[in-house]
């Protein structure tokens, strides 16, 4: 999905070359339950709930202004499968049905706090986190070891061209880690759902 298609405010938005390596990673089957927690303007939600026809999606974010974007980006796509969650993660996910998929695209600095009530909700879940800086793919990996998951991570880097008069000139976006975890193998489908 293009990125000019979302509403988009100030709030930062994972863009969509990094959005379709992220869903993607995810590996939703039709019947998933996805949290996206820092869902931001909500593309991450929005994506991956065109491929959960039969699922659900939970969009969690504690920033208001994100919250009003995602509203609005929920109704412009007629994403009906996603429910808005205003709050900070892990508190925010009380109540809510068991994940089979997570996407992290921020934590507030609660990252352990995260990764551990989402696993003892569902020690099968696929995780998928967004990290720019060394020192978050660094807590995410010590992490993963620390709850024995196995991690694979991926670094996008995009460049879009720009037009300077008749010339079209590349420039570089920040390169983004992307990290998908789950504890042992899967079969194919999505078991741990």
């Amino acid at each position: 999905m293009r990125d000019e298609w979302f509403i988009r405010g100030d709030v930062p938005m994972t863009k969509s070359e990094v959005r379709a390596v992220s869903v993607s990673k995810l590996e939703l089957p039709c019947d998933g339950v996805l949290y996206d927690v820092g869902a931001g303007t909500g593309s991450v939600a929005i994506e991956a709930s065109r491929l959960l026809t039969e699922g659900r999606v939970y969009a969690v974010e504690r920033n208001p202004e994100a919250l009003s974007l995602i509203a609005e980006n929920r109704a412009r796509f007629q994403a009906d499968n996603i429910t808005v969650v205003c709050g900070e993660a892990p508190k925010a996910l009380e109540g809510l049905e068991r994940p089979s998929h997570v996407f992290l695209g921020g934590s507030g600095g609660q990252m352990e706090e995260i990764l551990k009530e989402i696993l003892e909700r569902n020690p099968a879940v696929r995780i998928v986190a967004n990290v720019i800086a060394l020192e978050s793919l660094c807590e995410i990996l010590n992490l993963a070891g620390r709850y024995g998951l196995e991690t694979e991570v991926v670094s996008v880097q995009v460049a879009r061209a720009r037009k300077t008069g008749a010339y079209h000139l590349m420039q570089g976006q920040n390169p983004v880690y992307v990290i998908a975890m789950e504890r042992g193998e899967r079969k194919e489908g999505g078991e741990g759902h």
